[in-house]
């Protein structure tokens, strides 16, 4: 009996110094993890207070420069009817091809490419618009010689997104009375130059727009189903400000020298000139009044 309780004895012994060493082994491990979580977050505040404390390099930023595409401009050629020598569009890089367009002074055309010619001589090929009216009447490519006109860079096309708001104080009002339009950045003139609106057929519409794009060069054809029945072929029209959905645009005309009395199928002409100062002039989303 005795040799009995002796072995439970000591059988509980050995199992209660087991569980203090699996208590105490338990407590140093809680202890060393919790001293190795301690210095983590401490060396990750001390990091985080170090690099919010370190003064950022300056660097210069240099602005990125817009987009620019070239377009040629006809400033040395004949007229608006075609008095003097007029500059040649013709149907391959050199004077050899066939004479496809005369040029006039103020046309605006946009360049996709140079080529040299077989003479050696610098060459423009012309883009056309991607949406022609009438494409069937381009039959050929055009090139124009380099040395006959001027290279001018522009950002291209513009036109207003869906929700954007122009902040802009500029504006134009077109009188119909007088056959002139003002251009105001708010009650200071900009501009007030003679124009030619509408014919009694095809007239300007009058109210309150906005600009909704604008475009350097735009090819105009005719006749337009429910605005007019003329037909019509103009490469080339600079400097256009588009105001009305339905093609109302106020853009140079350089096919006429009327301006100050209406000649036109509903646009608002101006002298390449003006319509060039103007446009670069411009913002998208401008408002355009026309009044009678």
């Amino acid at each position: 009996m005795y040799i009995v309780k002796r072995f439970f004895s000591n059988r509980h012994r050995t199992t209660l110094i087991i569980l203090e060493v699996v208590l105490l082994v338990t407590v140093v491990t809680a202890y060393i993890l919790f001293q190795a979580s301690t210095i983590r977050n401490q060396s990750a505040a001390e990091l985080s207070k170090e690099l919010t404390s370190t003064t950022t390099p300056v660097h210069p930023v240099v602005p990125v420069a817009p987009t620019l595409f070239p377009y040629i401009e006809v400033s040395d050629s004949c007229d608006w009817s075609y008095i003097g020598t007029c500059i040649n569009v013709r149907s391959g890089p050199g004077t050899e091809y066939l004479v496809v367009m005369r040029l006039r002074n103020g046309m605006v055309l946009k360049v996709a490419g140079t080529v040299t010619g077989e003479d050696g001589q610098k060459w423009y090929k012309i883009e056309q618009d991607a949406t022609l009216r009438y494409p069937e009447r381009v039959t050929s490519d055009w090139y124009v010689l380099a040395d006959t006109v001027t290279l001018v860079q522009n950002n291209g096309n513009h036109r207003l997104t869906k929700g954007q708001v122009a902040t802009t104080t500029k504006r134009i009002v077109v009188r119909l009375s007088e056959e002139m339009l003002y251009a105001y950045d708010g009650d200071t003139l900009f501009m007030q130059e003679p124009i030619s609106t509408g014919l009694n057929l095809t007239p300007t519409p009058v109210g309150t727009f906005t600009v909704y794009a604008m475009t350097p060069s735009r090819y105009m054809q005719g006749p337009i189903i429910g605005v007019s029945d003329q037909a019509y072929d103009l490469p080339g029209v600079p400097w256009n400000l588009y105001f009305t959905k339905d093609g109302a645009v106020i853009h140079g005309a350089y096919w006429h020298n009327n301006f100050g009395q209406p000649w036109s199928h509903g646009c608002v002409n101006l002298s390449p000139e003006n319509a060039k100062k103007l446009y670069l002039w411009a913002d998208i989303g401008m408002k355009v009044t026309v009044e009678p």
